[in-house]
């Protein structure tokens, strides 16, 4: 039996001395798609960063391993290489660098295979037509005038590109109306595989109505305070966060 994609245990970590994440425990196996569900001021984008090395952020108890390998102590570049990706809430911007040779970049650096611009273009058309993106999108600067909709589109490129093992989303839905919320779903949709796992950090049930989790997870005060079915989400539409706090983990 393979060990699980990604295990958190009793994750506590901080920030300039203030405790975010309090004990923090979770399971990701692959195939699984998970959303993490919390108010504003939470922690779930802390746990993101968290999860990839942010070198803000101070882990002062517990673990993450990852395929079996512990990673609480590695550096963003090796969790990247080793299959991690974390799709930003906000995108930045980096004017001059264009999109296919951005990619390239950290295509090489992810592989360690130096592809021509050639090589990798090829490839970018490919994908860029299976998710339904004009091909003059890889030559723009990254993220330079992109629209929201552009810019979380982007990160879903990025992701089919480096094909990534876990893919974390932070609040992919942030800041997008319906029609291009329904475009980006249904873009991680077409990257999901039974090799590949997801955690999707957002405020919102409307994001799950596109992409339907195997498990959901309530995220209070820096920590899950319940875990369930899609049938969760709906409940927090319904009742709010304030029911679920100070409630036990179950």
């Amino acid at each position: 039996m393979s060990d699980p994609l990604l295990v958190i245990d009793n994750l506590h970590a901080s920030v300039e001395g203030i405790e975010i994440l309090k004990g923090v425990n979770l399971t990701i196996e692959r195939g699984e798609i998970h959303a993490l569900m919390g108010p504003n001021g939470s922690g779930k984008s802390t746990l993101g960063n968290v999860l990839m090395g942010h070198p803000a952020y101070t882990i002062t108890a517990g673990s993450i391993r990852y395929k079996g390998e512990d990673l609480t102590d590695a550096t963003p570049t090796a969790r990247g290489q080793a299959g991690m990706f974390l799709a930003f809430q906000y995108p930045e911007e980096i004017p001059g660098v264009s999109v296919i040779n951005f990619l390239r970049a950290a295509l090489s650096n992810r592989t360690g295979t130096d592809y021509t611009v050639l090589e990798l273009r090829l490839k970018i058309m490919d994908t860029m037509r299976e998710l339904d993106m004009d091909s003059s999108f890889a030559d723009r600067y990254l993220n330079e005038g992109f629209s929201g909709g552009e810019r979380k589109r982007n990160e879903v490129l990025q992701m089919a590109i480096l094909e990534p093992e876990l893919a974390i989303l932070d609040e992919t839905d942030s800041g997008l109306d319906i029609d291009a919320l329904r475009i980006v779903a249904e873009g991680v949709k077409k990257v999901s595989s039974p090799a590949r796992g997801f955690l999707i950090i957002t405020h919102y049930q409307r994001m799950l109505d596109y992409i339907t989790p195997d498990v959901v997870h309530v995220f209070v005060d820096g920590e899950i305070v319940g875990t369930g079915g899609p049938e969760l989400g709906n409940q927090i539409e319904d009742a709010g966060y304030d029911s679920f706090r100070a409630q036990p983990v179950g």
